[in-house]
């Protein structure tokens, strides 16, 4: 009795160079759309602010919070960029939680998006007060959180910082575990500078630091999903 000869198991197909994450072959095209989203999240989000902090008379981002720009009779504009910012990393969320396969980071950085997310929407929805002499006309020592709309918006934010930040470190551990270096060490610097940015929040000039750090997060962020889709878009055709 002859033994059949042993079939030697089809190796898995190579990751695809540059890309951040492995993918699976039957990722639909929604899981792009949505990945995408998350690429125009920080790019729109720092380009209002920046917009709305050259032309608001009295505004200042060496001496105003960002926050501070949903007060005004313009504050519209900025509590709907926060609204749509944070839809956009929800919605980028979903595609990084439908297009990771498996390892390091691959539960944790959709869930950590979306609370990234879902803290800038709760910005949106909450305002703080008016307060260090903006809008034009308010005392200077007036607290930006004296109300209740202003400590939830504080809370809110935090937690969308924090995510932020995590989100980054998670991405760092992931990348060395991929033996991708390079993109490792710079989620870590956008996690560091993040945080450095938040932690000095409160010191002089600190709200344009807090501005920088976030903004680079966000930027980075939009790099990642960037990537994402462009790889699941290679891996599909």
């Amino acid at each position: 009795m002859t033994s059949s000869p042993s079939i030697a198991p089809r190796p898995a197909p190579a990751a695809e160079p540059g890309a951040s994450y492995p993918v699976s072959r039957a990722t639909p095209a929604g899981t792009r759309r949505l990945l995408a989203c998350g690429a125009a999240a920080g790019p729109l989000f720092v380009t209002v602010v920046l917009a709305q902090a050259l032309t608001r008379p009295g505004f200042s981002l060496t001496r105003d919070a960002a926050s501070l720009l949903d007060d005004g009779p313009w504050g519209w504009v900025q509590w709907a960029n926060f609204i749509v910012a944070g839809l956009l990393l929800a919605a980028a969320a979903a595609g990084l939680r439908r297009a990771l396969r498996e390892g390091r980071g691959s539960r944790w950085a959709p869930r950590l998006l979306t609370v990234t997310g879902a803290g800038l929407i709760g910005g949106g929805i909450f305002h703080p007060d008016p307060s260090g002499g903006y809008p034009p006309g308010t005392p200077p020592g007036a607290s930006a959180v004296s109300s209740w709309h202003g400590v939830l918006h504080q809370v809110c934010g935090s937690a969308a910082f924090l995510a932020l930040i995590v989100f980054c470190v998670v991405l760092a551990r992931r990348y060395r575990a991929l033996g991708q270096p390079r993109m490792a060490a710079c989620s870590a610097l956008a996690a560091v500078l993040c945080a450095a940015g938040v932690a000095s929040g409160g010191m002089p000039h600190g709200t344009l630091t807090l501005f920088i750090g976030v903004s680079i997060a966000l930027l980075w962020t939009a790099v990642i999903t960037g990537r994402q889709a462009t790889a699941v878009t290679r891996r599909t055709r």
